[in-house]
């Protein structure tokens, strides 16, 4: 993980545990009254995105702590399956880094009541950090073109004249690269690929972007910390991944415009801002379609938003206010802070928080 993501997390965790500290400490001084207890009771199945793992957990936790009586459990099976376990009817709501197809929203939704339909919201926004091992180089440069080379299978090699020539003082070795691709349905791989397809045309060869990789270049495997665990126990590998679960592998810095750009946070979040809705989506989807073209270098345009999905209405009873009470903490600043803290995530604009909070308080 690189200095900077590090010192930025860091700080911003110290800032939320000072905060926190001095309301207890003023509350310990007052004789702060008991809190009140929640009467919620049930549990809370999900499933869905494995980049969302972190937050999950963090989520949670925190809201088990102040509900004690509902019990929550996410499966990280990754966006493809998760969306499918919800529309089957096998969980109560599903994370996923990319939003519905029109044939899934033209499926029935098991779990919701009979002739009502489903919800996204984005949850938060997180950058794919394209992470490699490769022995005595510590700082890597790549452009869109060559990552689509790289994992189409035409670059093979570390020392290729394409990745010299932007890596002029970087000791590249005459060494295999082994693309690295989820072997999961995953919205990273639809976001990656969407990044290079809207960027390196000519070089991505595919027709639509999607959550099954295009390539069988490499080595697939199972999930974010599957990708992760097989870079860094390769030799010459490199991935694509959360970037909260990059830990200490090398991560490329991309370009953007006529600069070479590392990821922050707050640089993903900028790319969202500027973005626009899926055209044609019904009131309540909140899809976005992000603007990966972008020339500003204060941007980096390979990220994620990862979305909440649930039901408009329940079939079954007492799901409905679980999901409500689950969802509101999610999109609260508290929840994107833990979020954050958690997973090096970028809060939601406070607009946008807004509008998918007007969402979840409508599920019945």
């Amino acid at each position: 993980m690189n200095i900077t993501r590090t010192s930025r997390i860091a700080g911003f965790a110290a800032i939320v545990a000072v905060s926190t500290l001095t309301l207890s400490a003023c509350a310990a001084n007052e004789g702060a009254a008991p809190q009140p207890t929640s009467t919620l009771t049930g549990a809370l199945v999900g499933a869905g995105a494995s980049s969302q793992g972190a937050a999950q957990e963090a989520w949670t936790a925190a809201f088990q702590t102040t509900n004690p009586g509902v019990t929550i459990t996410y499966d990280p099976s990754g966006s493809g399956a998760g969306r499918k376990t919800f529309i089957s009817g096998g969980s109560d709501f599903a994370g996923s880094d990319s939003y519905f197809n029109d044939e899934e929203l033209a499926s029935t939704f098991a779990a919701c009541a009979a002739g009502t339909t489903a919800f996204e919201v984005p949850a938060y926004i997180s950058p794919i950090a394209v992470i490699y091992n490769v022995d005595g180089v510590t700082e890597l440069n790549l452009d869109a073109s060559t990552i689509a080379k790289i994992y189409s299978g035409a670059i093979t090699k570390w020392n290729d004249a394409a990745i010299v020539a932007m890596n002029p003082d970087a000791k590249l070795p005459d060494l295999a690269i082994t693309p690295v691709h989820r072997s999961d349905d995953s919205g990273t791989s639809k976001n990656f690929s969407d990044y290079l397809f809207q960027n390196a045309k000519a070089d991505w060869a595919i027709e639509k972007p999607a959550d099954t990789f295009p390539f069988q270049t490499g080595e697939g495997a199972k999930g974010t910390s599957g990708v992760v665990d097989a870079v860094t126990n390769g030799v010459g590998t490199i991935g694509y991944a959360d970037a909260s679960k990059a830990g200490k592998l090398g991560i490329a810095k991309i370009k953007v415009g006529n600069d070479f750009v590392m990821y922050t946070p707050e640089a993903a979040a900028a790319v969202v801002a500027e973005s626009t809705p899926v055209d044609g989506r019904a009131a309540g989807d909140m899809a976005i379609k992000i603007n990966r073209t972008t020339t500003d270098s204060k941007h980096y345009p390979l990220v994620l938003v990862s979305y909440l999905m649930g039901c408009n209405e329940y079939a079954k009873a007492g799901v409905a206010e679980n999901v409500k009470a689950y969802f509101a903490y999610i999109l609260s600043p508290e929840g994107q802070a833990t979020a954050a803290s958690a997973a090096g995530s970028a809060p939601l604009a406070t607009k946008m928080a807004d509008e998918a909070l007007a969402v979840v308080n409508a599920i019945k």
